[in-house]
């Protein structure tokens, strides 16, 4: 329960803090600060900035257009700055001989009654049922141990983390921990698809040489920049050297296609080779390097796309198939992998922005499809630019409100 030290703050300041820079919501009476969650929010900080200044209570209880577990709620506590005094507060402040027990909020409990008889909410010591999931109405994904995208955004108290699970402390290099640290394959897999968040900086330390540390991260905006003249190039060289043009269209279109599927040959077959994976530390290591990371911290947006040296050793396969396959003329077999890599271009960006950023419609189904592969099934789901290879074999995630889980704890 809040003390309080915490101030009143009147609705017009409140309404001002509407930017990047400074962001406050209300519920009620209540005023939160969620100025450091805007790259955190799963849906995207500008979904959190249509809001700026405003009260969130009926968006937070839309279940229709998102449900909000328990953690959300958590995440806005420790967010509280102070309260506001809106009109059934007032009303009730005026209104009393004793208006000490309203003001400065939050009011006793007479207090709260008076400012419930004006049509105002109490601050009780529990949200009741109308602000709050239930606990009847939330639950826990077995594999997960979450129970919605918002709880990928929960700060994960680093100490208490490993001293519950005895896995891997996030405020020392993860690689050496998970090398050295006598795992058994079984064990290994339970926890890595147990996502935490961590905040104690940009990401949490990878490498045992500092020097290394800058190499394991990646900025969104290097895939393009890195690959977009390479696949200009070859996609150039295809048109002008392959007649007519709709046939060199055609070649540079089937290599997207096929993209796709590599996309979920990769993901499903390689990223996830979690039940062919030896029980063996150095096996166990490849698998955090190449994806085990990523779902532990889905939220480190340093970790999210492939960096290029990593990418580049996975690709030159695909070069000598392409010119396996087409071995009739060099220039179609170029064609063909610069549609390709411009199809991964896409799978990487669509990757990051479906963990980071609010998105048009079509988008926003592929980020509920995607992260619940994160925090429910991460067995399940494997398309991230689009859900028909899923479709094709049979592996598509089922959207299943809280309240009918897939499987609960």
């Amino acid at each position: 329960m809040p003390t309080r030290t915490l101030p009143t703050i009147p609705l017009s300041e409140i309404q001002s803090h509407n930017s990047t820079k400074s962001c406050y919501v209300t519920i009620d009476e209540k005023v939160y600060d969620v100025t450091s969650f805007l790259d955190d929010h799963p849906g995207g900080g500008d979904l959190i900035l249509e809001y700026g200044g405003k009260d969130i209570k009926e968006i937070l209880n839309d279940t229709a257009s998102h449900f909000h577990s328990e953690a959300a709620y958590e995440i806005l506590d420790e967010s509280l700055v102070g309260f506001t005094a809106d009109e059934p507060v007032i009303k009730a402040a005026v209104k009393t001989s004793a208006p000490t027990e309203v003001l400065p909020l939050p009011a006793t409990a007479i207090g709260n009654k008076l400012i419930e008889r004006e049509g105002g909410a109490s601050d009780l010591p529990q949200r009741d049922a109308s602000t709050t999931p239930s606990q009847s109405q939330s639950h826990v994904y077995a594999a997960t141990g979450m129970s919605s995208e918002a709880d990928l955004s929960k700060e994960t108290d680093a100490v208490t983390d490993y001293k519950t699970y005895k896995f891997l402390d996030l405020n020392r290099p993860l690689i050496p921990q998970v090398y050295f640290g006598n795992f058994s394959k079984e064990f290994y897999l339970a926890q890595v698809h147990r996502p935490r968040h961590y905040r104690g900086g940009d990401s949490a330390p990878l490498m045992p040489l500092a020097i290394l540390e800058p190499l394991s991260k990646t900025a969104w905006w290097v895939v393009p920049t890195v690959w977009l003249p390479p696949v200009a190039y070859g996609t150039f060289l295809g048109l002008t050297n392959i007649s007519p043009l709709p046939l060199a269209t055609f070649y540079w279109a089937l290599g997207l296609f096929l993209w796709s599927l590599v996309e979920y040959i990769l993901h499903r077959f390689l990223f996830h080779i979690e039940a062919a994976l030896p029980d063996h530390p150095l096996f166990l290591t490849l698998h955090f390097l190449l994806h085990g990371v990523h779902h532990y911290l889905p939220m480190d947006r340093y970790r999210l796309v492939m960096p290029p040296a990593l990418f580049l050793i996975l690709a030159t396969p695909f070069y000598k198939l392409a010119h396996t396959v087409f071995y009739w003329d060099w220039y179609v077999a170029v064609m063909v992998f610069s549609g390709g890599i411009f199809g991964y271009i896409c799978y990487d960006l669509t990757h990051y922005f479906l963990h980071h950023k609010q998105l048009p419609a079509y988008w926003r189904s592929l980020k509920k499809y995607h992260l619940q592969h994160h925090f429910a099934d991460f067995e399940n789901g494997f398309g991230v630019t689009s859900r028909f290879w899923d479709w094709v074999f049979n592996t598509e995630l089922t959207y299943v409100r809280q309240a009918q889980p897939i499987k609960a704890t």
